[in-house]
């Protein structure tokens, strides 16, 4: 009850100060009265920055609204100074941050978060479990997924740490202990309060708009860097359903020369595990880094299109841009769940970074050795499962039928406020120990001929949410769902027609330049430049093939 209290006290406020001031004054008497864990990210209202969200409906109804503020950490991280820049690259997040913004569709990530089932930490789909993976980070997002474990000191009160790091302003005027700290704040620090992303506004004239009001003062290079960090952990990558984010996040920043040396995403994809069940049951909003999931390429709904010069950039979400196409976007969740469970299982691709050479992706090559293991995902107070071994497909084998329990591992993940100072590595050492040897090998069934057995088992499991009676549609959704199909084939052989344009002409490229070198003393530099241009030409070329005869047989449907 004292909950609700507090959400209706802060409800209006719009004032970081005065917000921050509330939250303290609501939670600082629960907190030391009760002197127990208090849980973290209650949802709040409040901050300035922008959100990607679908239209607002009355709290209960489900709709989905991400609590990302991509467009300013973005615009944000290009206009400060090239050495913070450089910095923040030598912290692993430079690749990321070379992403463009894109659109978020929210019916689809609404979906797609419905069909996650905690015990398995797995979505449940028609054709198997599906479930993110380390390679899927390292390929996607660029971010480092081996290294040091994202844990450390969580403290009681993180006053004279935020002194220290941030800066004194952090504090100014507000009751001890601090313990979070709004995220409105840093932005309004360097003089970003209230940017926004307009409807109408591209993201140069966005960015452009950022640079000039950015005002980092006489602040130190670190403390700028730290301030800029500590919103992207907030706002981005370890986004919560709270306008605040605890303070436990700024320790890792106090010696940004080590920074680099943490295992950034598989702390992220920790940090998402353990925030989509809380998304997929009461919650409106959703935690974590969503955008990630949108750019999941086992299956390409959620996918955009290739843009022409990018075919070979990394990170892979580098290459797409998501425009909202109104033949795909326009669509409620309700059509993307029957797209769902009537997606062409032949179309799933298992594998969809084969041709891609590790040594084009920096995250890739390092991460390598970790795709295979069985892990627990470390962030921060939180500890996930990855159930490698449900999805083994990715790795190219047959799929056993494994019972979930039968592996014997479970999380222990707890976002929470202590009432004392606690290291939670030292509270967890087998933990971490697991982490830093690198887990376990994921074992090979070699005598299995196919994944038969695995499906049989999963149907008959998960029936009841597979609908797999698959009642006959009204027509007038069969033809909804066809239209649909359409839509998406056309926007990827879009797509696909454009990469093989440009495909080609650099493939042409790459050969002059070869034969150039081959005429002389050079060594010839676009050998295999060449040789990886013609495979990523041959895997476009079948694959517009493939949907050009799909797209045939829905027209004839």
């Amino acid at each position: 009850m004292r909950r609700r209290e507090k959400r209706t006290t802060i409800r209006g406020r719009r004032q970081p100060e005065e917000e921050e001031e509330e939250v303290e004054m609501a939670t600082a008497e629960e907190e030391e009265e009760a002197v127990e864990d208090v849980a973290e990210g209650d949802e709040t209202e409040g901050g300035d920055e922008t959100e990607a969200e679908a239209p607002r409906r009355p709290r209960g109804k489900g709709r989905m609204r991400s609590r990302v503020t991509w467009d300013l950490c973005w615009a944000w991280y290009h206009a400060l100074p090239e050495a913070q820049q450089a910095q923040i690259a030598r912290m692993g997040f430079g690749h990321l941050l070379s992403v463009r913004p894109f659109h978020l569709d929210i019916p689809y990530l609404e979906a797609l978060r419905e069909r996650w089932e905690e015990d398995c930490k797995a979505f449940i789909m028609p054709w198997g479990h599906m479930i993110p993976t380390l390679e899927d980070v390292a390929y996607l997002t660029g971010l480092p997924v081996q290294g040091e474990p994202v844990v450390g000191l969580e403290r009681r009160d993180y006053y004279d740490d935020i002194v220290e790091l941030l800066g004194p302003e952090f504090v100014a005027g507000r009751r001890r202990p601090i313990r979070s700290i709004l995220l409105g704040s840093l932005s309004e620090a360097i003089g970003l309060r209230g940017r926004r992303r307009g409807p109408l506004e591209s993201l140069d004239e966005f960015y452009a708009g950022v640079r000039g009001a950015l005002d980092l003062g006489d602040r130190s290079e670190e403390r700028s860097v730290r301030i800029f960090a500590s919103y992207l952990f907030g706002r981005l990558l370890f986004a919560t359903q709270s306008s605040q984010m605890n303070c436990k996040f700024v320790l890792l920043l106090r010696d940004l020369a080590q920074a680099g040396r943490y295992a950034w995403g598989a702390a992220m994809l920790g940090h998402l595990f353990s925030l989509l069940p809380s998304s997929s049951q009461r919650s409106q909003s959703t935690g974590g880094f969503t955008p990630f999931l949108q750019g999941y390429t086992r299956f390409p709904m959620g996918r955009g299109t290739l843009v022409e010069g990018r075919q070979m950039m990394v990170p892979l979400m580098t290459r797409w841009e998501v425009a909202p196409d109104p033949r795909v976007t326009d669509r409620r969740a309700g059509d993307v769940r029957v797209a769902l469970d009537h997606y062409s299982h032949d179309q799933v691709v298992w594998t969809p970074y084969w041709g891609e050479e590790d040594a084009s992706h920096p995250a890739v090559a390092a991460g390598r050795p970790l795709f295979d293991r069985h892990l627990l995902l470390l962030c921060l107070g939180t500890c996930e499962v990855l159930y490698l071994e449900l999805v083994v497909r990715t790795l190219g084998w047959h799929q056993p039928a494994i019972e979930v329990p039968s592996l014997g591992r479970e999380g222990h993940s707890r976002q929470q406020f202590f009432a004392e100072d606690r290291d939670w590595g030292a509270d967890h050492g087998s933990t971490v120990a697991y982490w830093r040897a690198g887990g376990e090998q994921v074992l090979r069934h070699e005598g299995l001929q196919d994944s038969s057995a695995y499906l049989e088992d999963y149907r008959t499991r998960y029936a009841g949410r597979l609908r797999l009676e698959r009642r006959v549609m009204p027509e007038s959704q069969a033809i909804r769902l066809l239209e649909g199909r359409l839509a998406e084939q056309e926007v990827e052989l879009t797509r696909l027609r454009t990469e093989v344009r440009t495909l080609r002409g650099e493939l042409l490229r790459a050969q002059a330049s070869r034969d150039a070198g081959a005429s002389s003393s050079v060594q010839p530099a676009g050998g295999d430049l060449a040789v990886r241009l013609q495979r990523a030409l041959d895997r476009a070329e079948a694959r517009v093939r493939e949907l050009e005869e799909q797209a045939r047989e829905i027209g004839a449907q």
